[in-house]
């Protein structure tokens, strides 16, 4: 009797584990989520759009650096990871973990007057190991 138990505990637990390891992760500016390329195309205009407007489509960036001509860089980014198969392989696990995902980052330089000068979109894939995956 003492046995079973033990083994429902132990099973108990697996899956507690898989079930809080499932789904997705993401950090970052949630205004880029739905975002491409072709999208941010249509909003942000150069020599046109400015700094208020960037704001009120994107929010507030999360870093901001100037250039060595004092020129304004806002940067922005997304990531969304989800847990790959090999995290959910008992024992296998316990050598480490591995994620892949989606990255995207907005970077829209300003010049003196407030107004967008240049910007670059991108969307690469990104990949996280730890433990004796990498």
């Amino acid at each position: 009797m003492f046995k079973v138990k033990k083994i429902i505990y132990t099973a108990g637990l697996i899956m507690l584990s898989l079930l809080l390891l499932t789904g997705c992760a993401s950090s970052g500016n949630k205004s880029l989520q739905k975002e491409s390329e072709s999208s941010v195309a249509q909003k942000i205009f150069e020599e046109k759009t400015t700094k208020d407007e960037v704001r009120s489509l994107f929010g507030s960036p999360m870093s901001t650096t100037f250039t060595d001509g004092g020129l304004e860089i806002w940067k922005y980014e997304m990531a969304k990871m989800s847990a790959d198969a090999v995290n959910f392989i008992p024992f296998v696990n316990m050598l480490g973990t591995s994620a892949t995902g989606t990255k995207k980052e907005l970077t829209v330089l300003f010049d003196d007057k407030g107004i967008v000068k240049r910007y670059s979109m991108s969307e690469s894939p990104v990949q996280v190991k730890t433990g004796l995956f990498q």
